[in-house]
């Protein structure tokens, strides 16, 4: 009885924080979900007048393709996001993580992968560059 009721109040917070927290929206590809939480207000701002802002969502480029490895990343982002912000221990200027990055610079490789390997080709063999040592405010302004 006692784990009945553990349980039950478990679900029924969590059912209750999804809602609160919109969780739903969090499942879909809109780029509005991104800006639920007000510390990415700017990022969201900034994307829609990109030239990004017309051709890709925010999973083009922040999650792996396939539908495994993108819900993976969504939800270990969001467990994290939610850490964060919960604990109210997030930095003033948000900051990508290293798994996040290469996910982010794989989808740039990938949507961007004829002209990549025109500029490979012009560089010494093993002298690779990240995409956004010349393009930092492409995705966001």
């Amino acid at each position: 009885m006692l784990l009945a009721v553990i349980l039950g109040l478990f679900l029924g917070i969590g059912l209750y924080t999804f809602g609160y927290a919109r969780g739903a929206s969090y499942l879909t590809d809109n780029p509005a979900s991104c800006a639920n939480c007000h510390v990415m207000r700017e990022q969201y701002e900034s994307w829609m007048k990109s030239s990004h802002g017309k051709v890709a969502v925010c999973n083009d480029c922040h999650t792996p393709p396939g539908l495994a490895a993108k819900y993976t990343t969504k939800a270990v982002n969001g467990f994290f996001h939610s850490l964060a912000f919960t604990s109210g221990r997030f930095p003033d200027e948000i900051a990508i993580t290293e798994r996040n990055f290469r996910v982010a610079e794989s989808a740039c490789l990938k949507c961007h992968e004829e002209i990549v390997t025109g500029i490979r080709a012009t560089r010494e063999h093993g002298a690779d560059v990240s995409c956004i040592t010349c393009h930092r405010t492409v995705g966001h302004m």
